[in-house]
C-alpha cells in the first residue's frame, strides 16, 4: 500500500520529494556557481597579479565546502529523479567549470521538470 501512494504513473517516485531535491539542488548550484566565477575572475587574480592571497583562501575553501553539499544535493536528487550515470556525472563535473554550471543547472533543471532523464 505505501508504494502505491508513493509511486507515480511515469514511476519516478513521489513528485514532492523530486521538486524539493530539485530546488536544494537548484540552490546549491547557484551559490556553486556563484562562488566559482567569484574565486576565478576574481580572487585568482587578486592572489597571481597583485599578491593578495586571501580572498582566494576564503572563497576556495568556502566553494570547496559548498561543492560537497551541492554534490550530495545532486545525487539526492538523481536518485529521486531517477537520472542516469552519464548524466549525474556530467552535472557534477560541471560545477566544477565555472559558467558551465548555469547552464548545466538549467539543462537539469528542464529535463528533471519534463520529467525526463537526465
Amino acid at each position: 500500500m505505501a508504494a502505491e501512494r508513493t509511486a507515480t504513473p511515469t514511476g519516478r517516485g513521489d513528485d514532492r520529494s523530486v521538486g524539493a531535491a530539485l530546488q536544494r539542488y537548484r540552490a546549491m548550484a547557484l551559490v556553486v556557481g556563484v562562488l566559482l566565477v567569484a574565486l576565478f575572475f576574481v580572487a585568482v587574480p587578486l592572489e597571481y597579479i597583485w599578491h593578495v592571497p586571501e580572498p582566494a583562501t576564503v572563497l576556495g575553501t568556502a566553494h570547496g565546502f559548498l561543492y560537497g553539499l551541492f554534490l550530495l544535493a545532486t545525487v539526492d536528487l538523481a536518485l529521486r529523479a531517477r537520472w542516469t550515470l552519464q548524466g549525474t556525472v556530467l552535472t557534477l563535473v560541471a560545477g566544477t567549470v565555472p559558467v558551465l554550471s548555469f547552464y548545466a543547472e538549467r539543462k537539469a533543471t528542464a529535463k528533471t521538470r519534463a520529467g525526463e532523464r537526465v
